[in-house]
C-alpha cells in the first residue's frame, strides 16, 4: 500500500491510501472507526488494522482524485529523526572534499545525527534556502518509518519493526554546515530548515520484489530543473536498515513513527560532484528524487 497524507478541497489535513488515481480518506470512508492521521495508526496498530485491512478488501472507489488535493508530507510529525552516513562512497567522498581522512570508526558502527523533526515537508512544497546560506545542496536518500516499539532490536529482527519507506531528501546549507563541524559539533544549523519526504509511504511488501539479501536493487535519481545530474543504487548502501535500527535502537526505545534516514548514495549530492560539475542551488531551482517504487519528490527553491 502507499499511504499519503494530504490537503482535501476544504483544506483540511487528512491520511489515507493510494487507489485507482486517487486516495481514500481513511477516517471518511471507515465512519471514524479509523484516525485522520498516519502517525496515530502507527501507534495504534493492533486496534486499527483490522479496520484497515477489511476496508482494502472491501475494494472502496477513491473519496478524491489525485488533482483534487494537495499531497504534503505523508508523515508530516516523526517522532524522531535520525539521519544516517551508511553510504560508504558518501562518507569517502565527504571527507576527501573537507581534506580529511577517512574515519575507521566508521567501519565499526552506522553512525547518525539527529535532525530537526519540526522541519519535515512533503512534495511540490517550497524550501526556503536560509538567509546566510549561499551553498545550498540536496541529498538523495532513502528512510524507514518506524511502525513498532522496540529497544535493542537485533539486525536480524529489525525487518518486523518496520512499517515503511520513502524519499528523503536531506537538504544542506554546506556553508553553514562545514563552520559549526569545524568545532566538531553537527552538522545542526546546516540541517535546520528542511527535510523533504514523500510523496507516499511504501508499506514494505511492496519492495520485496525488488530485495537482495537485507538490501533492495533500486535506481536512485536526481533531477535539477528537469537535467539528470546523479544516480546510483541503494543496494550499494554498507549499512543496512536493519543494522542502523540495531544501532539506534541499543539501549534506547524506538517508538511508532521514528524516522530513519539512510544517508546520501554515493554522488548523491552537489558537494560530492563539485560545484565544477554543477552549481549550487538557487533559488527558483526545481529538485526531483526519484527511486523505485517509491515515487518523485520534487520541491523548488525559493
Amino acid at each position: 500500500m502507499k499511504f499519503s497524507t494530504f490537503r482535501n478541497p476544504l483544506g483540511k489535513i487528512r491520511s489515507g491510501w493510494l487507489v485507482n488515481n486517487g486516495v481514500i480518506d481513511m477516517n471518511e470512508a471507515s465512519k471514524g472507526a479509523l484516525p485522520e492521521s498516519i502517525r496515530e495508526l502507527l501507534e495504534n496498530q493492533d486496534r486499527f488494522i483490522p479496520i484497515l485491512e477489511q476496508l482494502v478488501r472491501n475494494s472502496l472507489e477513491p473519496t478524491f482524485r489525485l488533482d483534487e488535493i494537495e499531497l504534503v508530507a505523508p508523515l508530516p510529525n516523526p517522532n524522531s529523526f535520525r539521519d544516517f552516513v551508511a553510504f560508504e562512497t558518501h562518507i569517502k567522498n565527504a571527507t576527501a572534499r573537507s581534506g580529511d581522512l577517512m574515519p575507521q570508526e566508521w567501519y565499526e558502527m552506522p553512525i547518525f545525527y539527529f535532525s530537526n523533526q519540526n522541519s519535515i515537508i512533503g512534495p511540490n512544497q517550497e524550501v526556503h534556502r536560509p538567509k546566510r546560506c549561499v551553498r545550498l545542496d540536496f541529498e538523495l536518500e532513502m528512510a524507514c518509518v518506524i511502525g513498532k516499539q522496540g529497544k535493542n532490536i537485533r539486525a536480524s529482527e529489525a525487518e518486523d519493526y518496520i512499517f515503511g519507506y520513502t524519499i528523503l531528501n536531506d537538504w544542506s546549507a554546506r556553508d553553514l554546515q562545514m563552520k559549526e563541524m569545524k568545532v566538531q559539533l553537527g552538522p545542526a544549523k546546516g540541517k535546520d530548515f528542511a527535510t523533504s519526504i514523500g510523496p507516499y509511504l511504501v508499506t514494505k511488501d511492496e519492495l520485496e520484489p525488488y530485495r537482495v539479501g537485507d538490501r533492495f536493487d533500486l535506481e536512485m535519481s536526481a533531477k535539477v530543473n528537469g537535467e539528470v545530474i546523479t544516480s546510483g543504487n541503494f543496494k550499494d548502501i554498507y549499512y543496512s536498515f536493519g543494522q542502523m535500527i540495531e544501532r539506534a535502537s541499543e539501549d534506547v526505545t524506538l517508538y511508532p513513527g521514528d524516522l530513519i534516514g539512510s544517508g546520501t548514495v554515493g554522488f548523491g549530492c552537489i558537494m560530492e560532484l563539485g560545484s565544477e560539475m554543477h552549481s549550487w542551488l538557487e533559488p527558483g531551482d526545481e529538485v526531483e528524487l526519484e527511486i523505485t517504487g517509491l515515487g518523485r519528490l520534487c520541491n523548488t527553491i525559493v
